[in-house]
């Protein structure tokens, strides 16, 4: 890492800060908790582990020295890989949560791509613009996933959590084999590698004065 990219010794006196911040937040949640279950300890767990997670990704960046802290992560919910150490073929799977949070600019856009579309009938375009059922069918049918998950807001759309498994095969299918459960066959001692994005890691959990990219496991 250059010397320009270096976190500041401010900037790491901040992430100190707030790691202290959510210890005192984490505390008080499980002095006050209302059940097994409080989400209120659930909220302050998380945002400390993200909290720990920053002081040391930038304590070792400044100054090359790392926390005791050890950050649960995603991979640590897989099992030992059991896939072939030279694998032949692979999978990637894809999983993305979306909230749908403006109805009318989903509607809106769904009508916009059916009235473009000389092959739908009017009866068709009209049922686009009063159904978000309609709607979504209308809008995954015309983009790309990776188009949607860029241009989300334009849709009316709230991104959520979203992972990707890049899972090992012994072989590519063949075509159509696994069309009617794509995801039954999943085998979690097969993946190689796994990339999660959560608001559990979100910047906004930090308080003023961090900068926190989305955190990918």
């Amino acid at each position: 890492m250059s010397d320009a990219a270096q976190p500041t010794a401010a900037e790491v006196r901040a992430a100190a800060e707030a790691v202290k911040a959510a210890l005192d937040r984490h505390l008080a949640a499980v002095e006050n908790r209302t059940g097994e279950d409080d989400p209120a300890v659930y909220e302050a767990f998380n945002a400390l582990a993200v909290a720990a997670e920053v002081y040391d990704e930038r304590l070792y960046d400044r100054y090359d020295e790392v926390t005791p802290f050890e950050i649960p992560g995603a991979d640590d919910s897989l099992p030992p890989y059991a896939g072939p150490d030279e694998p032949n073929a692979l999978s990637v799977l894809i999983r993305r949560d979306y909230a749908v949070v403006e109805p009318q600019r989903l509607l809106a856009q769904a009508q916009r791509i059916a009235d473009a579309d000389p092959d739908d009938g009017p009866e068709d375009s009209e049922i686009v613009g009063a159904s978000v059922h309609a709607a979504l069918g209308v809008l995954f049918g015309e983009y790309e996933p990776d188009e949607i998950a860029s241009r989300h807001k334009e849709f009316g759309l709230e991104e959520g959590d979203s992972t990707l498994w890049v899972s090992a095969a012994d072989e590519v299918s063949e075509p159509g084999e696994w069309l009617s459960a794509p995801f039954e066959q999943a085998d979690a001692q097969r993946v190689i590698c796994r990339f999660d994005v959560s608001a559990v890691f979100d910047e906004d959990d930090l308080g003023e004065g961090l900068d926190l990219d989305e955190v990918r496991r």
